[in-house]
């Protein structure tokens, strides 16, 4: 469980309705047929915008940002480099008791691929191919729902000009003015709320999510490549704890 998106959708949302509140009643904020507009319009152009295979894939992508798992560099760094000893000892094939403790899928065939025999650079381009369509499917994801973001405004100037139809049009009862000017301006304020605290805060920690664990990714092959070639440990640590930033960097040396 991310604390952080939970933490800020509760509290972002949490303070507008407190603001809300202390204007006047919430009741005033509400207005179905606006409701309508904005998610019924955002649904429609998202599905005109994209196949429906790939919405339906997106909301798997969508579930990384409540709940993931990271696979931590350091304890990557750390596996890699006692592999490295294991291999330099014992040779390549006394990896293979060594796979059973790798949980990561990518990590694990990268390992089984290795033991294996496959060449460095069949390796490297099964492993990079692999990491190239799961990058494309964090990028599409992130897309869908910053188009979301985009879109949600729009509908909204959608449903603002509705309303101001309808009151122009009716500019001679008086009574009527009031309920077609909220509509017009609460449909605004719900494109703008869904834009601005769901869609695009999601689009970015997707993408952040993603640059996270293609980053941790790209490590595991340099570490696989290097464990394959014979290096060092100690070399070894040096290159990975390139990855990462000096405060992260750890030594097992």
């Amino acid at each position: 469980m991310d604390l952080a998106t939970i933490f800020g959708i509760v509290s972002g949302f949490g303070l507008v309705i407190i603001a809300m509140s202390m204007g006047g009643g919430l009741g005033w904020f509400v207005n179905i047929p606006s409701a309508l507009i904005v998610m019924g319009g955002t649904i429609g152009a998202v599905l005109i915008n994209y196949p429906l295979s790939e919405l339906i894939g997106v909301m798997k992508v969508a579930k990384n940002v409540f709940f993931q798992k990271e696979l931590s560099a350091g304890n990557v760094i750390e596996t890699l480099v006692e592999m490295s000893k294991i291999a330099r000892r014992e040779g390549i094939l006394a990896l293979e008791k060594k796979v059973e403790d790798v949980h990561d899928p990518f990590f694990s065939k990268g390992v089984g691929l290795m033991i294996d025999g496959i060449e460095p650079s069949a390796l490297s381009r099964i492993l990079q191919t692999e990491l190239d369509y799961l990058s494309e499917r964090h990028r599409l994801g992130a897309e869908i729902f910053s188009s979301m973001g985009n879109f949600a405004p729009a509908m909204g100037m959608m449903g603002t000009l509705i309303g101001l139809v309808k009151m122009l049009m009716q500019m001679d009862d008086p009574s009527s003015i009031g309920p077609a000017m909220a509509v017009a301006l609460i449909t605004t304020f719900y494109g703008v709320i869904l834009a601005n605290l769901i869609f695009l805060p999601i689009a970015g920690k997707l993408k952040t999510r993603s640059a996270s664990e293609i980053m941790v990714k790209e490590l595991i092959i340099s570490g696989i490549l290097s464990v394959q070639s014979g290096d060092n440990p100690r070399v070894l640590e040096q290159k990975l704890n390139s990855f990462l930033s000096p405060g992260e960097r750890k030594s097992a040396f």
